[in-house]
């Protein structure tokens, strides 16, 4: 099969993750051949936004999210793992949990950082008790799931929480989709992935982790692909 062209590597039934996006040999050598680390390397040569996951994870310290000192992180689709090697140069956990549906990523995310990878068994955290993480996050995930995929996981993530717990993520707001940007996403965008980016109502979220006992504490702007995602901090309250 090599011969032919073809290379037999072990997954998981992708679910518009990063192994839909972001092939793991080829992201690891380019990355080396470039002299950046691989979350450097995604951000500034194969998305364009240099400095994204830095930018992200500042705001995240600014608003306090990791001067609790969370001793339990979960994080859903990590892929490469940017945001959390961000994440631990902040804060030392005693437990970080992936939920990651491309082996090869998350084999790597296990060997370089000692995190522990669940079982993806659909759009479920179920492998996690109730009530027993400090930190939920999600980042550059809800934009490529789709909307019955991404409910699902709002309702694990405030069933994983602990009370004052965070939940961290962003989505595809209508804050985020003024005509101007509508238009970039229209004349630039969704090149061979047409499902890509999924929007989700603020409103719609807001209202939701409300009902589930988590309050909204803040929000701010992220760069994704050629226009914004907006991250959304919530506080889990009852």
């Amino acid at each position: 099969m090599e011969r032919a062209g073809f290379d037999i590597v072990r997954s998981t039934t992708p679910q518009g993750g990063v192994d839909d996006f972001i092939p793991f040999e080829a992201t690891t050598r380019a990355a080396r051949a470039a002299g950046l680390s691989v979350g450097d390397y995604i951000d500034e040569v194969m998305n364009g936004t240099p400095g994204a996951t830095r930018s992200t994870v500042d705001e995240l310290r600014a608003l306090g999210v990791f001067a609790v000192k969370p001793d339990t992180i979960l994080e859903i689709g990590p892929g490469s793992g940017r945001y959390l090697e961000r994440t631990l140069e902040e804060c030392s956990p005693g437990r970080y949990e992936i939920y990651e549906t491309a082996a090869p990523w998350a084999d790597y995310l296990v060997d370089a950082f000692g995190v522990v990878a669940q079982p993806v068994t659909g759009f479920s955290l179920d492998a996690t008790p109730d009530n027993s993480v400090d930190l939920v996050q999600a980042h550059k995930v809800f934009n490529t799931l789709t909307f019955l995929g991404t409910c699902r996981y709002f309702f694990e993530m405030a069933r994983v929480t602990r009370p004052g717990g965070r939940i961290v993520f962003d989505v595809m707001t209508e804050t985020c989709l003024d005509p101007a940007a509508m238009r970039t996403w229209a004349t630039e965008g969704g090149a061979g992935h047409d499902s890509f980016p999924a929007a989700m109502p603020r409103r719609t979220c807001v209202d939701l982790f409300a009902d589930l006992g988590c309050s909204l504490e803040a929000s701010f702007l992220a760069p994704l692909g050629v226009a914004s995602t907006e991250v959304l901090v919530f506080r889990r309250t009852a």
